[in-house]
């Protein structure tokens, strides 16, 4: 009589297994920063305006009770374009950097002498100065308050003036690198952001003169939705 032998199987190897494995671990990995990067760049965008609008809208609805809200004011630049309005809050949080633009709470009220100072994201949580290399000197900045609307006039460029992000001197009184300690007597705004697109030491900042002042006739304020 005549035996049949059946062949076993082949055996995967452990190392096959480990490479497969090592496989499937990196295609986990790329998928994961890969949602991480589209939830910085997009996600937080889209969360940041709705948080941004709802401040803006209680903000007006403050106002027109007569009552100074959370946020301190709203910001106008033309060169962003006609539409662009967004809240100033107190802070430079990452909560508070994700709710509108930031006021340095120990630099100076918008129209105060002394050194208004605020800061935004270029890019991710809303963008707020996503346009801030287009600023020219001679343009326009607008903030509008309860009772108050101050127009600053800028200095420079947005892309004039980088320093490390360790520099202090923009937030001096007088924003100039040899301004510590100097006595203020005059009203300026210094704004500021990230000066590349993507994680940097750097920052931008612009300079602007306090160059009119109007009183608002009515309680309410904000331009668009």
């Amino acid at each position: 009589m005549t035996t049949t032998v059946v062949p076993e199987a082949p055996r995967r190897s452990n190392g096959r297994r480990a490479v497969t494995a090592f496989g499937v671990t990196l295609v986990l990995i790329g998928v994961a920063l890969l949602g991480y990067i589209a939830w910085e760049y997009f996600g937080t965008n889209i969360v940041s305006k709705h948080k941004q609008a709802q401040v803006k809208e209680q903000l007006v609805t403050d106002w027109g009770k007569g009552l100074d809200g959370d946020a301190i004011g709203l910001l106008r630049v033309q060169r962003f374009g006609d539409k662009y309005e967004v809240p100033i809050v107190k802070g430079f949080s990452k909560d508070a950097l994700a709710r509108g633009v930031g006021w340095d709470t120990k630099s100076a009220l918008p129209g105060q002498i002394g050194n208004f100072a605020i800061a935004g994201h270029r890019v991710t949580h809303g963008e707020p100065f996503s346009k801030f290399p287009k600023l020219r000197k001679g343009d326009l900045v607008v903030v509008e308050t309860r009772k108050d609307i101050y127009t600053y006039k800028l200095r420079n460029s947005g892309t004039s003036i980088t320093v490390d992000f360790t520099a202090g001197w923009p937030l001096y009184a007088v924003p100039d690198p040899r301004g510590e300690g100097v006595h203020p007597t005059k009203a300026v705004i210094t704004m500021l952001t990230c000066s590349e697109l993507f994680h940097t030491r750097h920052r931008s900042v612009v300079i602007g003169d306090l160059v009119s002042t109007e009183v608002k006739t009515t309680k309410t304020g904000g331009t668009s939705s």
